[in-house]
């Protein structure tokens, strides 16, 4: 068996499958496409669920991929063991009602024994069969040629693929004999012993049977194919190594680790485990970013975040002292850029990410990392209260991983039921305001309608038509008829209507037929491809079967096309001014209205917002066509074409450009950029770490706003009694006087407050040898108390003074103790914490000078009176 790199084995078996008919497809995104039920893809054939079901046409029905995967069930254990790792690559070959059995077994022999592909020694392979799988056993046995000894039957728990209801089918795996160093040395041991000798490194899985859930299974009219090696199982078997991390392409990612950290692996078992940890850890954070997964506090964000700050952590374990994660990131870039491109058509972007986080993490380990200690230190050494493990989390931003790492190498626990308690408390609080529209809900049996019937969308051609109602929706039931007044919702067989998706808005309008009409005011579609027209029956009754014209609304459809192009003007504006790495993370497009999210690190300058909207409106004014164009993927990539973050596109694209914007687009848009008239940004600000967000109009919303902006000069000029083109230099007189009026009312307060303090002098008490004063001043600003106390401290040593003043609803408070009194035991921080209670506020402060406010100004004159009292139990 011949030495080959990682990269080398994922070519040559997609290769192999090609020969043998198999259309290769790139890795899906890791961020699953219409899959609620997968937080991430964690493996070969979850992305493609359709067409194993047969909800979608599969482009080929023998398919070859090399899968990105990632599971993090195993998290804790990655770094302690040299075969556990959250991200991998999975191989397959997939069948969709093509090939079965005979093909898979025969060619997985082929690939792993013929001195043309790996060329294993067969005499090391040992094939597995689902225990009543005779036609598998027969293959193997009389088509392939082993032994019958050498063939394990093993039960349903380990050669039968089942998830609930639904496809299933046993399973033939494919058993590589490492060699009696790897065994546990037991009698007896082989195949299905649970030690490192008997590596499992093919697994075809036979879907050949439908459970309906009560374990009853029946034949599938189209039975599949799914297999599944991991690349980096294999590479191990090929190049002889011991572990994932001693496979060529993950080593020099160690490597990198280890001479950043000055360390060497296998030095010690310390060492090791976070040497393991950093390679794993950036593995998945790379390709996760790549795909277009962003740090963040909840979903798939949350895993990234808590993998990357693992990673820096175990960096700090190693004695690594500087940001160095990024730099890792190049060497994994390296090793993968020629199978993954888009890493390094992303790399600008990968690295900002990963520098921002690990940022904002270094500085909260460190003040984290002091207060769990502290807390561990405070603690019985042998429980932290999941409070304390919460409040670090919630607002220190301490990973709650984190805290489980640290107190499981003081010997400590901490409760995380009860720390997800108060988790699931704060989560319920923070979406209490921002919850979402649920999914319409609407499924095809519920309507009615057979789920192969889809709505004919004709919107990028022409805004009215003639249609046939399908099914109309009253009052969330399914209903032949609708009357006037009631709101409904109607499905179409074809329609003009552009439905809400890719963050445009749905079109408004009216359906009409003839003995009734509605109003559209938004269109949504539902996943088998079905448009649902919303609105309200304006005239008469409409009825199923009916045949009605479906008018899109001209000017409202104009209004969002100006808006949807100028957005992608938008776009190729923030890519030139801020850099490549801006991407698309989100939008909403509406009637002359635009909120666009992109991926950028920093708030826009002034400077920065003022080019981006130059830039825009020069390609309006510019007048270019926009062209739309169906093309291949292929041909949409050399053209340049900017497709969106863990989008999966079809063989077939639609492009638009628009000057010298080109991007993948289902939108509707204008034919010219000019016709969208001008762009105006109104906004921009932070909505996730790394993402902003600018809001801004066009058209007629320009116009709209700017005669409105006019209103308000004209008003203020008139209220200053000047005109418009002078208003800034009347406001500069304006706030001059201001300026000057203060300074004279500051020197007629400062004689005020110095009047005020003989008097003050006069009334003063004594408290066992100290002068003691509280009292109200009347107009008194919180600077004046403070100018008043330190004239006190400055001409009275011996004296106590607590000031008060009432502004509104609220109480200011000032207490001040000169140098001999604070010797005698008063203290100004404790004095004015007392007084502040009792009128509903706090405050504290230092011996000599300290603040508070309160709420409640009744309680004044009771607060003062308490001051002797305060003052005498200190002395």
């Amino acid at each position: 068996m011949q030495y080959r790199g990682l990269n080398e084995l994922r070519e040559m078996y997609l290769s192999f499958f090609e020969t043998k008919g198999h259309l290769r497809l790139p890795s899906f995104s890791l961020i699953p496409q219409n899959d609620p039920s997968l937080l991430l893809i964690n493996s070969g054939m979850a992305p493609m669920k359709p067409y194993f079901t047969g909800e979608q046409e599969p482009p080929r029905h023998r398919v070859t991929t090399c899968q990105k995967c990632i599971r993090t069930g195993d998290i804790e254990n990655v770094g302690k063991t040299a075969r556990h790792g959250t991200f991998f690559e999975m191989l397959g070959n997939f069948s969709f009602g093509d090939y079965f059995k005979r093909e898979a077994i025969h060619w997985s022999w082929e690939f792993l024994t013929s001195p043309d592909w790996v060329g294993i020694d067969p005499d090391r392979l040992y094939p597995s069969i689902y225990v009543d799988d005779d036609e598998a056993f027969e293959i193997w046995n009389k088509e392939i040629g082993i032994a019958p000894e050498r063939i394990f039957r093993f039960g349903k728990e380990d050669n039968f693929w089942e998830h609930g209801s639904g496809p299933c089918g046993p399973c033939s795996e494919i058993y590589y004999d490492r060699g009696p160093e790897f065994g546990c040395g037991k009698p007896g041991c082989t195949v299905g012993c649970d030690c490192d000798r008997y590596m499992e490194v093919w697994n075809n899985v036979f879907s050949q049977f439908d459970n309906d859930g009560n374990g009853n299974y029946t034949e599938l009219k189209q039975k599949n194919i799914d297999t599944g090696m991991g690349l980096e199982r294999l590479a191990c078997v090929v190049q002889g190594v011991g572990s994932l991390f001693d496979v060529d392409t993950v080593r020099n990612i160690t490597n990198k680790v280890s001479e950043i950290a000055g360390k060497h692996y296998g030095e010690s078992d310390k060492t090791d485990i976070s040497l393991r940890v950093i390679t794993d850890h950036i593995r998945s954070t790379v390709m996760m970013i790549c795909d277009g997964v962003i740090p963040s506090n909840e979903g798939r964000g949350y895993v990234l975040r808590r993998l990357l700050r693992r990673a820096v952590r175990h960096g700090k374990l190693l004695g690594i002292d500087k940001p160095f994660m990024s730099d890792v990131a190049s060497t994994v870039i390296k090793e993968s850029g020629g199978a993954y491109p888009e890493l390094v058509e992303k790399q600008k972007y990968i690295h900002k990410v990963i520098e921002n986080e690990e940022a904002s993490f270094n500085k909260t380990i460190d003040s984290g990392l002091a207060i769990l200690n502290d807390k561990i230190a405070a603690s019985d050494g042998k429980e932290l209260s999941a409070a304390d493990a919460f409040q670090l989390y919630d607002t220190y931003g301490f990973p709650i991983d984190l805290t489980l790492e640290v107190l499981e190498e003081h010997g400590m626990t901490t409760s995380r039921e009860e720390f997800d308690r108060l988790m699931n408390e704060q989560r319920e609080r923070a979406r209490e305001d921002r919850k979402k529209m649920g999914d319409l809900g609407w499924q095809s049996e519920d309507l009615g309608l057979d789920k192969s019937i889809k709505t004919a969308f004709d919107g990028y051609d022409t805004l009215e038509e003639s249609a046939k109602i399908l099914a109309i929706v009253n009052e969330g039931e399914v209903s032949g008829a609708a009357a006037k007044g009631e709101k409904i919702t109607v499905v179409l067989d074809r329609t003009p209507f552009y439905a809400e998706m890719g963050g445009q808005i749905g079109d408004h309008g009216v359906i009409t037929g003839k003995n009734g009409a509605m109003t559209v005011s938004d269109v949504q579609k539902t996943k088998d491809g079905k448009y649902m027209h919303i609105g309200v029956v304006t005239e008469g009754e409409l009825s199923v079967e009916d045949e009605v014209t479906a008018s899109v609304d001209a000017a409202y459809r104009q209004a969002i096309c100006r808006a949807h192009t100028s957005t992608h003007l938008l776009q190729k504006a923030l890519r030139k001014v801020l850099g490549d790495h801006v991407e698309q993370a989100g939008s909403y497009t509406a009637n002359d209205h635009i909120r666009f999210d992109f991926t950028h690190f920093a708030a826009l300058t002034p400077e920065e917002l003022a080019k981006v909207e130059e830039l825009v409106n020069d390609a309006i004014l510019a007048g270019s066509p926009v062209i739309t164009e169906e093309m291949s993927i292929d041909e949409a990539k050399k053209k340049g074409a900017m497709a969106l973050f863990g989008e999966k596109y079809g063989q077939t694209v639609r492009v638009v450009q628009a000057g010298d914007s080109i991007e993948l687009c289902g939108g509707t848009h204008l034919d010219n950029t000019a016709k969208a008239g001008s762009l105006k940004i109104i906004g921009e600000a932070s909505v996730a770490a790394g993402v902003r967000r600018i809001e801004a109009v066009t058209g007629k919303a320009v116009l709209q706003m700017m005669n409105e902006r006019q209103a308000v000069l004209n008003e203020a000029a008139a209220a200053l009694k000047t005109n418009p083109n002078e208003l800034v230099v009347k406001v500069e007189q304006q706030i001059n006087d201001m300026r000057a009026l203060n300074k004279k009312l500051e020197k007629m307060g400062a004689k005020v407050a110095a009047m005020q303090m003989v008097d003050l002098f006069n009334v003063s008490r004594d408290v066992k040898g100290v002068e003691v004063v509280a009292t109200k001043l009347d107009d008194a600003s919180p600077e004046m108390l403070r100018t008043m106390g330190d004239d006190i401290k400055g001409k009275k040593d011996n004296m106590v003074a607590v000031l008060s003043a009432v502004n509104g609803d609220k109480v200011s408070l000032l207490c001040v103790c000169g140098a001999e009194a604070v010797k005698k035991g008063a203290h100004a921080g404790k004095i004015i914490k007392e007084v502040a209670k009792i009128v509903g506020g706090g405050g504290g402060g230092r011996p000599d000078s300290a603040t508070a406010g309160g709420k409640n100004p009744a309680k004044l004159e009771e607060a003062l009176e308490a001051v002797n009292n305060i003052v005498d139990a200190l002395l």
